[in-house]
């Protein structure tokens, strides 16, 4: 935008503004140098059109979606003194706007705050779009395979990381409340029962919820990001010591691991994940099996401790977890990691797939 030869669109652009901005007190600035500060918002909000990204804000206010800000103005939602305006990119870069056409909050301010950890869930989102995943029928079963370390630490004594172990789970897809949720089995050193075929099994019959979630459950949650995170902040129960953030931010994670999940409900769920607050990106994160990939943590100082997603640095599929805790105040220390190495739909619980050996 020319400043000193506006278009007649970027003046009507300038009148809107001069509309929506209320004046400055006559102390604050010359009417001059009014003028002159609106023209610098009009060139900032021009330039920043294209280069802004999406923000992170705190459950509960605007939306962060990834929508373009659109060409023409954008009404601010806050109106702004004009004095303030001379803040120039700072503030091109902070400022919430709304489209009062579509209903749409797109965010812009200023990146980095979160380490990129917004653009690379948005990243992930469309990358899970792009997923070709067969629905899972009633009845079926979940086969998951994964290499886990543990911690085998005393509770109120240091972290103890245990040897690798393979871990296989069968989890049923009934619709049917059940107490018998799956079929588990896990192999190596220092194992109890290693190597056999375990009932995986709750006290109470559970129905397909946050709890059992099954495909079908995974299904009928909302695709809309914001309303998503409102079922899973309602639904969520705190262990009594991490905050509320941190506790979604792990029950997310655990959705991760043992499902089979609808592509677009899973790049729900990571534009969810975006509007957590707290979240961080780890350019450079190592899953159980040693897969180096790209990561998405947040760290709780309430509960001491810090969970991580791992991803891979290409693909973008789901790796693995790592998880840390601090009890002694000397540091974080990882407790516990996993790797998922086979994913995949049985008919029968505790059968391998049929593209694979149990050595494999």
């Amino acid at each position: 935008m020319n400043a000193a030869h506006p278009s007649g669109s970027d003046r009507e652009e300038a009148q809107e503004v001069s509309r929506l901005l209320p004046e400055a007190p006559e102390w604050d600035l010359p009417r001059g140098r009014h003028r002159h500060h609106k023209d610098i918002l009009m060139q900032q909000i021009d330039l920043h059109h294209e280069s802004v990204a999406a923000a992170t804000p705190p459950h509960g206010r605007a939306s962060a979606a990834p929508t373009p800000l659109r060409r023409r103005l954008l009404r601010p939602a806050v109106a702004v003194p004009v004095a303030a305006l001379a803040l120039t990119g700072a503030l091109a870069a902070t400022l919430t706007f709304t489209d009062d056409d579509h209903g749409a909050t797109p965010v812009a301010q200023a990146p980095a705050s979160d380490g990129g950890a917004t653009v690379l869930l948005n990243q992930i989102a469309d990358a899970s779009l792009r997923t070709d995943t067969a629905p899972v029928k009633d009845g079926q079963y979940v086969y998951v395979r994964s290499t886990v370390r543990s911690n085998e630490g005393t509770f109120a004594g240091p972290v103890e990381l245990g040897a690798p172990h393979r871990r296989e789970v069968w989890m049923a897809q009934t619709s049917k409340p059940v107490k018998t949720l799956g079929t588990m089995k896990e192999t190596g050193r220092g194992v109890p029962m290693s190597g056999q075929l375990l009932p995986y099994k709750s006290t109470d019959a559970l129905a397909p919820g946050l709890e059992r979630p099954t495909y079908a459950w995974l299904a009928s949650l909302p695709t809309d990001p914001d309303q998503l995170l409102d079922e899973l902040y309602a639904g969520t129960r705190t262990g009594g010591r991490e905050s509320e953030d941190q506790a979604v931010f792990e029950k997310i994670g655990s959705l991760l691991d043992e499902t089979v999940m609808p592509p677009k409900n899973a790049a729900a769920l990571y534009k969810a994940v975006a509007r957590i607050p707290g979240i961080k990106r780890i350019p450079d994160a190592v899953d159980a099996a040693g897969r180096h990939g790209v990561g998405v943590a947040r760290q709780d100082d309430r509960s001491a401790s810090r969970s991580e997603w791992i991803f891979d640095s290409e693909s973008l599929t789901y790796l693995g977890s790592r998880s840390y805790l601090d009890k002694d105040g000397k540091g974080m220390k990882l407790a516990g990691t996993n790797a998922i190495l086979r994913r995949t739909v049985v008919d029968k619980s505790g059968t391998m797939p049929a593209d694979t050996t149990a050595d494999s």
